[in-house]
Order: structure tokens, then sequence, then C-alpha cells
């Protein structure tokens, strides 16, 4: 069973910066593009930023210049670097990841981890 464990979530001020991680449990197949994605209470689930398996990336323009999607191939995780945070950025930030096992596509999510930006 493949799952993704996120972590780095948290309550933070205006301006303050977080770090969120997310780990693929098991090094199954290959992991092809990997992402965060948040949902505000009342908002759909929404794509924050994106990063293939040949590091190209794309962010919501909300969090460009602020965000950072980065990925380490030998610990299959990917991170999120989150700077000057806003409390827009409020949301459950869900970590993605798509992988290909035995030539077929699936795609995984991870359970979730609370983001708060408040003074």
């Amino acid at each position: 069973q493949v799952q993704l464990v996120e972590s780095g979530g948290g309550l933070v001020q205006p301006g303050g910066s977080l770090r969120l991680s997310c780990v693929v449990s098991r090094s199954i197949g290959s992991i092809n593009a990997m992402g965060w994605y948040r949902q505000a209470p009342g908002n759909q689930r929404e794509l924050v930023a994106v990063i293939s398996s040949g590091a190209g990336t794309n962010y919501l323009d909300s969090v460009k210049g602020r965000f950072t999607i980065s990925r380490d191939n030998v610990k299959n995780a990917v991170y999120l670097q989150m700077n000057s945070l806003k409390p827009e950025d409020t949301a459950v930030y869900y970590c993605n990841a798509h992988l290909r096992i035995l030539r077929q596509d699936y795609e995984y999510w991870g359970q979730g981890t609370q983001v708060t930006v408040s003074s």
C-alpha cells in the first residue's frame, strides 16, 4: 500500500514561513509529477504548485515568488517552502503524487496538513 505522509503544517503569523514535507512510503515503480494542493473552507481544492520528474515547476499565481516546490528523488519526497505567508494562505494542504507502476498510472493523496496564518 502506497501512502503519502505529510508533515510541517501549523500556526504562523503573517509574514512568517513554513516548510511542508511529503514522503512516499513505498518505492514502487517510478514517481512522476508531485504537487501540493490546498482547500480552504467553502472553497474548491486548488493546485498550489507542481514539480515534474524533470524538476520543471508551475505555481498558482498568488503564490509565485513566495512559495518554492522541490523534490528529493532519493528520499521519494516533495517539499513546499512557504515564505511571506498571508492569512489567505490558510487552508488544508494536500500532497499529491503520480506513480507509474507496471505500466499503469496511479494518483495518490496525502491526508492533509493544516496551515493557519493568523496574528
